[in-house]
């Protein structure tokens, strides 16, 4: 398997905390494939024995913005433990509802722009409704929830430049655990 060669910006590059821009379309055919490289950049660093033959932090979500491309564009790759992934590609998101109840990784969110170990949660809603387009420019809404809505959540957060340490409270990283449900 050739691992496409995506180069990962770290969370000090202040390009993660600036505002992507709004995509038109149609899209290039370097954007679409750009797209594509990152969906398989993400199942490869899933699948356990590439993942170290090739030295990859595993990841199941990517902003362009990660790879320095400033667009309104993620993707997600979710493994379904059966040698199978589903694969999101989000263009221009908008979030058109919410749940009330909120969660949160016990274990704490990852990003593959961090590469340092952190302490606290970050609240995300349970299930999110949201309006995007694909990569040939059709409009669609999908609703998700557990833990595809908070890598969407996440994802979104860096269209915005936002980094989920950047929602940790360095006082409180726990701050209001008991309003909110573990998974």
């Amino acid at each position: 398997m050739k691992i496409p060669d995506i180069k990962i910006l770290d969370e000090k590059d202040p390009r993660l905390h600036q505002v992507s821009k709004e995509v038109t379309f149609p899209l290039d055919d370097k954007t679409i494939q750009t797209i594509y490289d990152c969906l398989d950049y993400l199942e490869a660093s899933q699948i356990e024995e590439i993942a170290e033959k090739y030295d990859l932090r595993p990841g199941m979500g990517l902003s362009l913005c990660q790879i320095g491309i400033m667009k309104r564009i993620f993707v997600i790759s979710e493994d379904y433990n059966d040698g199978t992934f589903g694969r999101y590609i989000v263009i221009n998101p908008k979030i058109i509802s919410h749940s009330e109840e909120l969660i949160y990784v016990g274990e704490g969110e990852g990003c593959l722009s961090v590469n340092r170990e952190t302490v606290g949660i970050v609240p995300r809603y349970a299930r999110i409704k949201v309006r995007a387009y694909d990569e040939h420019g059709n409009e669609y809404t999908i609703r998700v929830r557990e833990d595809i809505a908070i890598a969407f959540q996440h994802e979104m957060d860096h269209l915005d430049g936002i980094l989920f340490v950047d929602k940790i409270d360095p006082k409180n990283p726990f701050k209001n655990r008991e309003n909110m449900r573990e998974i």
